[in-house]
């Protein structure tokens, strides 16, 4: 059964072209939209706010986070990070932020704040670069730091190996008897280069066709 997927756009035309190379390069990978419909393109919001919704939703449910983020925005200056360091830990507490995130928020707030961290430099750092930098932030790991850089940014070759997710479809999709470890999905996703991140987009789409999933969140995936 083919998941639905009109909440999203479509791919914009240089992704159409650099996926229609990518299943060349793996013809295995063109079953995906044949069985799931058409790869949708999902994105989230580049920033500050980002990286805080990512943070928002740890270890925690799609619903869960969902909900708590959207009294998160609600608050005044919540989404920007100075406006985030003058907000009372108690206001926080109050909408369902642990004294865990609320600290890595405020880590994260200050990272912006004195410019460790800016869309600017994010945008323009090269792929480990920019996970590095995200990465040092206490509470945001390489996961966290790549799932953000291929939904906010539209990394093209960045691939979370460490995705459940993203293992299990490997494995159907490759006939494997079991979810390939991290360094084995690696091993598997060079033959994807340079379009990896394009590949695991695609692989979360053969995910939610596997389990029958109408919606997405890429937090689900671990």
């Amino acid at each position: 059964m083919s998941t639905s997927s009109a909440q999203f756009p479509s791919l914009p035309r240089a992704e159409r072209v650099a996926l229609k190379r990518l299943v060349e390069l793996d013809p295995d990978l063109a079953q995906i939209e044949r069985k799931g419909g058409k790869l949708p393109w999902r994105t989230r919001e580049a920033g500050f706010s980002g990286l805080l919704s990512a943070i928002t939703g740890q270890q925690i449910s799609n619903a869960a986070a969902a909900s708590i983020w959207r009294r998160v925005a609600a608050l005044p200056g919540a989404l920007e990070p100075a406006g985030f360091l003058n907000i009372e830990e108690e206001a926080l507490r109050g909408v369902g932020f642990s004294r865990q995130k609320i600290l890595y928020g405020r880590l994260l707030a200050e990272a912006f704040v004195d410019g460790r961290l800016s869309i600017e430099m994010l945008s323009i750092a090269e792929d480990d670069a920019a996970i590095a930098a995200i990465s040092s932030i206490k509470g945001l790991g390489q996961w966290t730091a790549e799932v953000y850089l291929l939904f906010a940014h539209a990394r093209r070759d960045v691939f979370p190996a460490a995705d459940l997710a993203l293992a299990a479809a490997a494995a159907d999709l490759k006939g494997l008897p079991e979810r390939p470890k991290p360094k084995a999905l690696r091993e598997i996703a060079e033959i994807w280069r340079p379009y990896r991140g394009l590949a695991a987009r695609l692989l979360w789409h053969h995910w939610r066709y596997l389990n029958d999933r109408p919606s997405f969140d890429e937090q689900a995936t671990v």
